[in-house]
């Protein structure tokens, strides 16, 4: 039996080597640590099993090596199911606001059109390709035969009585 073994000496003697080997599978210094102080452990509770004491630095390392496996692999699943927790949560806030987002873009959209249909025909036909399909003054001019002057001013008067509609809205 080796139980004679001065594990203060070991210890002094095998440390750099198993902090390496557990560096070297975790690259993380204090998981390396770790597993360095776990590995004298299991090794102090194991030490009767030891046959040849010329082999004692292999065997530690083999402690350290499988340990530090065993950390890598749990410290990957606790990661792993935080990061799914963390993204259902994030996906759940993301969704969320999204659909808030468009149910009050689909209530206003339905509130202005609504209250352009209220108007003259003339500053719904402007507002409806401004708004409607994008175009600039000079293009809503060349399709309504206006002078791009008349359209700003359709455009500013259109929106000023949308304005008002609004806020009459708002008020009632």
């Amino acid at each position: 039996m080796v139980n004679k073994i001065d594990f203060s000496e070991v210890y002094r003697l095998y440390y750099k080597r198993l902090f390496h080997i557990s560096y070297s599978i975790t690259r993380d210094l204090h998981l390396a640590e770790d597993v360095v102080q776990e590995s004298f452990i299991k090794a102090m509770k194991k030490v009767d099993t030891i046959e040849d004491e010329n082999k004692l630095g292999a065997w530690l390392s083999v402690i350290a090596t499988r340990t530090a496996i065993d950390y890598v692999r749990s410290e990957r699943k606790k990661k792993a199911v935080l990061m799914e927790q963390e993204m259902l949560e994030c996906l759940g806030k993301e969704m969320k606001q999204n659909v808030e987002e468009e149910v009050e873009f689909e209530i206003l959209t339905e509130q202005v059109n609504h209250a352009i249909g209220k108007l003259t025909l003339e500053y719904q036909n402007v507002l409806k390709l401004k708004i409607g399909l994008g175009l600039k003054e000079h293009e809503i001019a060349s399709v309504l035969n206006l002078k791009p002057s008349t359209v700003k001013i359709r455009i500013y008067r259109a929106r000023k009585k949308l304005k008002l509609l609004f806020l009459k809205q708002i008020c009632a």
